[in-house]
C-alpha cells in the first residue's frame, strides 16, 4: 500500500510517499527555521502563511522522488492534531482535496503517535510490550503500548516540555533557535557537572517537569547581571574544556543539559524495570540529543532503538507509517474531519 503522508502541525511543511508503513520512498520537508529566527520561536500566523506558499510543491516534489504518479497512491494520511490549529487547516485541506478529487482513503493521525511511527522507518520491526518516551517541544510523555494502537500513558509534562525548555534556555543564553542543536553544540565544550541545578523527580511519578530547571538558569544569570558579571565565553576549538569552577556559557549550557537528560532517562529506566518491557523507544524532535541517546543505551537495561534525526522532527514520513497501521485495521475518516490542536494520545 502506497500511503501519501501530509505533515503540517507546527513549523515544517512536510510530505512523504511510503510503502506499507515501513519503506520510506520519499521525505521531503520544507523548514520554516529561518523564517522564526528573528521572533525566537514560530509565531502561529506566519507558520500558516508559509505552508500555504509550499504545501502544493513540496507534495508534487514527494511525488516526484518516489517515482509516483497520482494514479499509484492507495491512501493519504495527514497530522490532525495537536498542533497549531492554522497550520493544521492546511494540511489537512490539501489532504481532503486529494482524497475526494482521487476517490482515496483518508486518515488522520495524531501527531504525538506519528513520532512513535518513526521507530517503523528504519529496518527494525520494534518488539511489544515497549515502552516509548516521546520528548519535543510541545510534548514530554512515556507511554506504554502493548500493540498498534494500544497505549497507556504512564508520564507527561507538568508544565514545559523539554524541547520547550531547551529553547527558553537557549533564549536565555542568547544561543539562538531552534535551541536543542544550539546548547548540545554549547554543551560539547563544557563540564556538566560544574553548575548545581535542579531535578524535579516528582516522588514516584512518571510525570515531568522542566520549568522549575529553566526558571533556576534565569535566576542564575540574572544573578550575574545584578553583580556587574557575564558569563565566560566558550573555549575555542583547540583550548579544552572550560576550567571547571568557572560558570561559563558552555559549562551552564551542559549542566543544563545534564539535568534534562539525567531525569528522562531514570523515569524511563524506572518504567522499563516495573512493567518489564522488551525495547525503549525514542521519538521527537529532542530524542535527536546525542546525550540522551548515549545515556539512555547505556541505562535503561533492555534494547533502545531510536530513528535518524531527519526521523525524529517533524516529517511525513511518520505519517504516513501511522496512517498505514490504523489503515489496516479498518478506520478511514471523512471529508468533514476536522483539526485538533489540542488532541491527546491517551
Amino acid at each position: 500500500m502506497n500511503v501519501l503522508g501530509i505533515e503540517s502541525s507546527c513549523d515544517e511543511t512536510a510530505a512523504a510517499v511510503v510503502i506499507d508503513g515501513r519503506r520510506v520512498l520519499s521525505n521531503v520537508i520544507a523548514s520554516q527555521v529561518e523564517v522564526h529566527a528573528a521572533f525566537g520561536g514560530v509565531v502561529p500566523e506566519v507558520a500558516s502563511r508559509q505552508h500555504l506558499l509550499w504545501i502544493a510543491p513540496v507534495v508534487e516534489q514527494a511525488l516526484r522522488e518516489a517515482k509516483m504518479d497520482w494514479a499509484n497512491l492507495d491512501a493519504v494520511a495527514v497530522t490532525k492534531g495537536p498542533g497549531l490549529a492554522g497550520s493544521l487547516l492546511v494540511g489537512i485541506n490539501a489532504s481532503k482535496a486529494i482524497a475526494f478529487a482521487r476517490g482515496l482513503p483518508l486518515i488522520g493521525v495524531n501527531h504525538i503517535e506519528g513520532h512513535i511511527y518513526g521507530n517503523w522507518l528504519i529496518g527494525k520491526e520494534p518488539v511489544f510490550p515497549l515502552l516509548c518516551l516521546i520528548v519535543s517541544g510541545g510534548h514530554s510523555n512515556l507511554i506504554l503500548m502493548s500493540n498498534h494502537g494500544e497505549y497507556r500513558l504512564l508520564g507527561r509534562t507538568r508544565d514545559d516540555a523539554a524541547g520547550e525548555a531547551f529553547d527558553k534556555v537557549a533564549r536565555i543564553l542568547g544561543l539562538g533557535y531552534p535551541g536543542g542543536p544550539a546548547i548540545q553544540k554549547a554543551a560539547q565544550g563544557g563540564e556538566p557537572d560544574t553548575v548545581r541545578l535542579p531535578r524535579a523527580w516528582l516522588r514516584q511519578s512518571y510525570d515531568f517537569s522542566f520549568s522549575g530547571l529553566k526558571t533556576a538558569v534565569l535566576r542564575l544569570v540574572e544573578k550575574l547581571q545584578q553583580e556587574g558579571k557575564e558569563l565566560a565565553p566558550c573555549p575555542a576549538p583547540g583550548e579544552g574544556k572550560g576550567v571547571a569552577q568557572t560558570i561559563s556559557l558552555c559549562n551552564l549550557a551542559a549542566s543544563f543539559e545534564d539535568a534534562v537528560v539525567d531525569v528522562l532517562v531514570e523515569k524511563t529506566r524506572r518504567a522499563a524495570e516495573e512493567f518489564d518491557v522488551k525495547m525503549v523507544l525514542l521519538a521527537g524532535g529532542v530524542a535527536s540529543n546525542a546525550s540522551l541517546r548515549r545515556r539512555m543505551a547505556e541505562t535503561v537495561g533492555v534494547t533502545v532503538q531510536f530513528p535518524p534525526p531527519i526521523l525524529c522532527t517533524d516529517n511525513a514520513a511518520m505519517i504516513a507509517s501511522c496512517g498505514y497501521f490504523h489503515l489496516q485495521q479498518g478506520e478511514r475518516n471523512s471529508l468533514d474531519m476536522d483539526v485538533y490542536p489540542n488532541l491527546k494520545l491517551v
